[in-house]
Protein backbone atom coordinates (compact mmCIF):
# COMPACT_ATOMS: atom_id res chain seq x y z
CA UNK A 1 0.00 0.00 0.00
CA UNK A 2 2.88 2.41 1.04
CA UNK A 3 4.65 1.72 -2.94
CA UNK A 4 1.52 2.50 -4.41
CA UNK A 5 1.41 6.42 -4.21
CA UNK A 6 4.84 6.48 -5.58
CA UNK A 7 4.47 4.78 -8.64
CA UNK A 8 1.35 6.39 -9.21
CA UNK A 9 3.32 9.86 -8.68
CA UNK A 10 5.88 8.82 -11.11
CA UNK A 11 3.51 7.43 -13.94
CA UNK A 12 1.39 10.68 -13.89
CA UNK A 13 4.77 12.81 -14.46
CA UNK A 14 5.97 10.46 -17.23
CA UNK A 15 2.67 11.26 -18.90
CA UNK A 16 2.92 14.70 -18.32
CA UNK A 17 6.47 14.76 -19.60
CA UNK A 18 5.54 12.80 -22.66
CA UNK A 19 2.33 14.43 -23.49
CA UNK A 20 4.41 18.39 -23.41
CA UNK A 21 7.40 17.07 -25.37
CA UNK A 22 5.23 15.95 -28.12
CA UNK A 23 2.92 19.20 -27.86
CA UNK A 24 6.33 21.28 -28.07
CA UNK A 25 7.12 19.18 -31.36
CA UNK A 26 4.44 19.97 -33.20
CA UNK A 27 4.40 23.63 -32.24
CA UNK A 28 7.89 23.23 -33.74
CA UNK A 29 7.15 21.78 -36.75
CA UNK A 30 4.25 24.56 -37.58
CA UNK A 31 6.94 27.44 -36.83
CA UNK A 32 9.10 26.07 -38.94
CA UNK A 33 6.41 25.96 -41.83
CA UNK A 34 5.55 29.37 -40.96
CA UNK A 35 8.47 30.73 -41.16
CA UNK A 36 9.38 28.92 -44.63
CA UNK A 37 6.78 30.05 -46.19
CA UNK A 38 7.09 31.47 -50.39
CA UNK A 39 4.25 32.82 -52.30
CA UNK A 40 2.43 30.50 -53.66
CA UNK A 41 1.90 28.00 -50.32
CA UNK A 42 -1.67 27.26 -49.76
CA UNK A 43 -2.69 28.72 -46.72
CA UNK A 44 -5.56 27.94 -44.13
CA UNK A 45 -5.86 30.40 -41.21
CA UNK A 46 -7.18 29.78 -37.95
CA UNK A 47 -10.82 31.55 -38.51
CA UNK A 48 -10.98 28.97 -41.45
CA UNK A 49 -10.17 31.23 -44.35
CA UNK A 50 -8.33 29.39 -47.38
CA UNK A 51 -5.99 31.23 -49.71
CA UNK A 52 -2.99 31.02 -51.31
CA UNK A 53 0.55 33.52 -49.72
CA UNK A 54 0.99 36.76 -51.56
CA UNK A 55 3.43 38.14 -49.68
CA UNK A 56 4.61 39.05 -45.97
CA UNK A 57 5.58 42.22 -44.19
CA UNK A 58 8.10 41.66 -41.54
CA UNK A 59 8.38 44.61 -39.75
CA UNK A 60 4.77 44.56 -39.15
CA UNK A 61 4.37 40.62 -38.86
CA UNK A 62 1.61 40.63 -41.60
CA UNK A 63 0.95 38.46 -44.52
CA UNK A 64 -0.92 39.38 -47.25
CA UNK A 65 -3.00 36.32 -48.75
CA UNK A 66 -4.80 36.06 -52.00
CA UNK A 67 -8.43 34.54 -51.59
CA UNK A 68 -10.05 33.78 -54.56
CA UNK A 69 -8.58 37.26 -56.17
CA UNK A 70 -9.06 39.04 -52.98
CA UNK A 71 -5.89 40.39 -50.84
CA UNK A 72 -6.45 40.40 -47.19
CA UNK A 73 -3.90 41.07 -44.33
CA UNK A 74 -3.47 39.01 -41.63
CA UNK A 75 -1.23 38.33 -38.41
CA UNK A 76 1.72 35.86 -39.36
CA UNK A 77 0.49 34.28 -35.89
CA UNK A 78 -3.24 33.94 -37.68
CA UNK A 79 -2.20 31.16 -39.89
CA UNK A 80 -2.83 27.58 -38.72
CA UNK A 81 -1.53 25.41 -41.59
CA UNK A 82 0.66 25.60 -44.61
CA UNK A 83 0.72 23.63 -48.20
CA UNK A 84 3.40 23.99 -49.56
CA UNK A 85 2.81 24.73 -53.68
CA UNK A 86 3.29 22.11 -55.91
CA UNK A 87 5.63 22.86 -58.64
CA UNK A 88 6.45 19.89 -60.18
CA UNK A 89 4.91 18.57 -63.51
CA UNK A 90 4.19 15.27 -61.96
CA UNK A 91 1.92 16.11 -59.11
CA UNK A 92 -0.38 17.76 -61.80
CA UNK A 93 -3.29 15.38 -62.15
CA UNK A 94 -3.66 14.73 -66.04
CA UNK A 95 -7.60 14.85 -67.04
CA UNK A 96 -8.53 12.14 -69.45
CA UNK A 97 -10.30 13.09 -72.98
CA UNK A 98 -13.74 11.88 -72.70
CA UNK A 99 -16.03 11.23 -75.75
CA UNK A 100 -19.57 12.16 -74.61
CA UNK A 101 -22.28 11.05 -77.28
CA UNK A 102 -25.28 13.40 -76.89
CA UNK A 103 -28.38 11.76 -77.60
CA UNK A 104 -31.08 13.85 -79.22
CA UNK A 105 -34.56 13.37 -77.76
CA UNK A 106 -38.20 15.10 -79.27
CA UNK A 107 -39.98 16.55 -76.68
CA UNK A 108 -44.12 17.19 -77.17
CA UNK A 109 -45.96 19.67 -74.93
CA UNK A 110 -49.53 18.82 -73.71
CA UNK A 111 -51.99 21.34 -74.07
CA UNK A 112 -52.37 23.39 -71.53
CA UNK A 113 -55.63 23.70 -69.93
CA UNK A 114 -57.76 27.00 -69.61
CA UNK A 115 -57.60 28.46 -65.88
CA UNK A 116 -61.24 29.21 -64.53
CA UNK A 117 -61.62 31.26 -61.75
CA UNK A 118 -61.97 28.98 -59.08
CA UNK A 119 -58.14 28.27 -60.05
CA UNK A 120 -57.02 32.15 -58.64
CA UNK A 121 -56.26 32.93 -55.19
CA UNK A 122 -58.62 35.54 -53.45
CA UNK A 123 -58.59 37.03 -50.16
CA UNK A 124 -61.11 34.68 -48.23
CA UNK A 125 -58.89 31.58 -50.69
CA UNK A 126 -55.36 32.51 -50.71
CA UNK A 127 -54.27 29.58 -52.37
CA UNK A 128 -56.81 29.26 -54.67
CA UNK A 129 -58.26 26.11 -53.75
CA UNK A 130 -61.59 24.72 -54.83
CA UNK A 131 -64.00 25.48 -52.16
CA UNK A 132 -67.06 22.92 -52.29
CA UNK A 133 -70.28 25.12 -50.99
Amino acid sequence: MNLLLPIVLVGMLVMMFLSSRKQKQAQQERQNSINNIKPGDEIVTIGGLHGVFHEEDTARGIVTIDCDGVLLDFDKAAIKTVTPASNSVEDVPVQEETTEEVVETEVTEAPMEEATPEDHATPENPLGFKQED
